[in-house]
């Protein structure tokens, strides 16, 4: 163990916790006002950000990384201007501190509020995409919570940039600057620490990355846990879709970003469908550039697919890949999303809403949708703004993880002298 990496990490830990309870008595319009400073700067700086991104992009390269994850890498001034944007939309939310969420008064005179509360330190282990560091320190300064965030290797100029204009923008709005600290090393021993909860000073820890960091979260923390370990997401198009809304969907929701976790890797379609929706469906697929693994009754509709194998089902691609079944009804799709869903986001594509309200029901996973494309799976697209992830647990907090599930609540009862007998 390398104690002075751990020494460091307690450090930043104790630091923390000293900047949150700081910040759990900061007012709305001061935390506003950092968040506009860390945007503004943001939007002043692009050049320097994209420089420090060019660097882990070329190293990344050199690598062999994929397309996909360089492309949740890479940074323009697209990019930079949605993440200062995110920053501005973060400040239009309400301030969750302190809302009073419950409130009742018993027979015996005794007044019981339930009110929001920050969480206290929260630790951001995540890979690729640097735009998370500008997402999750807003949004835990928001909910009035200190953050500790620990970016991949791979990102690792393009987030200690950004980072470093988010602190300014703290300095700037007389806020601790140990309100969202950045991990300074590469070292995958310091994910370890954070995953200990560095001597109790982290409340919960947050995965944002793939398959191999969530595991080993969940497998290994000590501390209370807002993640999914995959996205595999469905689209059912049932007997009773409209084929063009549909055809539209399910493209958008495969092909718009296949690399993102809301991104559809099953179609499932009904058996009982017009004969038509199923090859029409395929070459819209092949067309778009997306390759089709399918059962074999899709065999059947195009063979120029692949055969599936039971492995494409459980199978969460992340490219421009899809498995294809052909189902019996809702019920058969409910079916295959019970024993194959990671429980993130599912939807339905039909015109009959007694359908739709039986998959919306049965369906259990975090997002349920109808006639609505998955990459609609987002905070920013809920009108949270960003999110800190999505978690598919059933505890505290489910779906995109916004400022209101970053915060706790407390019990506030007043009383007139009352004593119990």
């Amino acid at each position: 163990m390398n104690e002075d990496l751990k020494s460091q990490l307690v450090k930043i830990g104790k630091d923390a916790q000293k900047a949150s309870h700081i910040l759990s008595m900061a007012n709305e319009d001061t935390k506003n006002s950092a968040l506009t400073n860390m945007a503004d700067l943001i939007d002043s700086n692009s050049n320097e950000i994209i420089e420090a991104n060019n660097v882990d992009m070329e190293n990344a390269k050199q690598k062999g990384i994929t397309d996909s994850f360089l492309d949740r890498l890479y940074l323009d001034e697209d990019r930079i201007l949605s993440i200062s944007n995110g920053l501005r939309s973060i400040v239009e939310l309400s301030d969750p501190v302190g809302e009073e969420i419950g409130r009742w008064k018993r027979p015996n005179g005794l007044d019981i509020s339930r009110v929001r509360t920050p969480l206290g330190v929260i630790g951001v282990i995540y890979e690729s995409r640097p735009n998370v560091t500008a997402d999750a320190g807003a949004l835990c300064l928001k909910a009035g919570n200190a953050v500790i965030l620990r970016g991949g290797s791979e990102s690792f100029h393009s987030s200690n940039s950004i980072h470093k204009f988010l602190v300014q923008g703290l300095v700037n709005a007389d806020l601790p600057k140990h309100s969202i600290q950045i991990i300074p090393t590469t070292d995958r021993e310091a994910v370890g620490h954070l995953l200990e909860g560095l001597n109790g000073n982290i409340d919960v820890i947050v995965p944002r990355g793939g398959k191999s960091l969530v595991e080993r979260v969940q497998n290994e923390a000590k501390i209370p846990v807002f993640g999914h370990l995959e996205g595999i997401c469905h689209i059912y198009v049932d007997k009773d879709a409209d084929i063009s809304k549909a055809k539209d969907i399910l493209i958008n929701a495969k092909m718009r970003r296949p690399g993102i976790c809301g991104a559809a890797e099953t179609l499932l379609i009904d058996k009982n469908s017009d004969q038509s929706f199923l090859p029409l469906l395929l070459n819209a697929l092949k067309d778009s550039g997306c390759e089709v693994r399918g059962c074999q009754e899709t065999m059947e509709s195009n063979q120029n697919i692949i055969l599936a194998n039971d492995e494409d089902w459980s199978t969460e691609y992340l490219e421009a890949i899809i498995s294809v079944k052909v189902v019996n009804g809702v019920e058969g799709a409910i079916s295959h999303i019970s024993e194959y869903s990671t429980n993130h986001t599912d939807s339905i594509i039909t015109e009959n809403t007694n359908i739709a309200e039986k998959f919306m029901r049965e369906v259990d996973s975090a997002i349920v949708m109808h006639n609505a494309s998955t990459q609609f799976a987002d905070g920013g697209e809920f009108g949270m703004g960003a999110e800190i992830g999505i978690a598919t647990g059933r505890f505290h907090a489910r779906g995109p993880v916004g400022v209101e599930q970053l915060t706790s609540f407390k019990y506030v009862v007043r009383g007139s002298g009352q004593t119990r007998p």
